[in-house]
């Protein structure tokens, strides 16, 4: 385990509004508002034709293939999510969601992005002196977020 300490700055509330563009908005923001490092919860609405990430198509292929899900329909959603900078300093979200609808759950990564539907409800908690940061790791591909002491 690797880990830095960080201390909570500034807490946003944010309504998001229809057709509001994840995981591009809260990224945006970040950026406007000066926060590299950020925790957020969502709950609201994912309208139909979404993609989502829900894991990759088997475990021991490097980089991984990941496999896509379209959202048919409209969502709830409930999702948390981690914002930390890139190799370019830009505020880079991963956000895992769980959709729900009549009765089935799809859960899984929004990075491919998907829509807001009426209205999303976040909160995102900034964190100040937090020296973590994500960089591309060459046998996955993924992004993964490196904290430095």
């Amino acid at each position: 385990m690797k880990f830095s300490q960080g201390e909570i700055g500034r807490v946003f509330v944010m309504r998001l509004e229809d057709g509001d563009k994840l995981p591009q908005t809260i990224e945006d923001f970040a950026a406007q508002q000066g926060v590299s490092s950020a925790m957020c919860v969502l709950v609201g609405g994912i309208d139909d034709g979404g993609t989502i990430v829900v894991g990759p198509r088997d475990r021991t292929t490097m980089p991984p293939e990941p496999m896509l899900f379209k959202l048919k329909g409209v969502h709830e959603v409930s999702a948390v999510g981690t914002l930390f900078p890139d190799a370019q300093g830009r505020p880079r979200l991963h956000m895992h969601a769980a959709l729900g609808r009549e009765g089935n759950t799809h859960t899984g990564c929004i990075r491919p992005g998907v829509d807001i539907w009426k209205l999303g409800e976040v909160v995102l908690l900034e964190i100040l002196n937090s020296t973590a940061v994500r960089r591309k790791d060459p046998a996955t591909g993924f992004e993964v977020l490196v904290p430095q002491p």
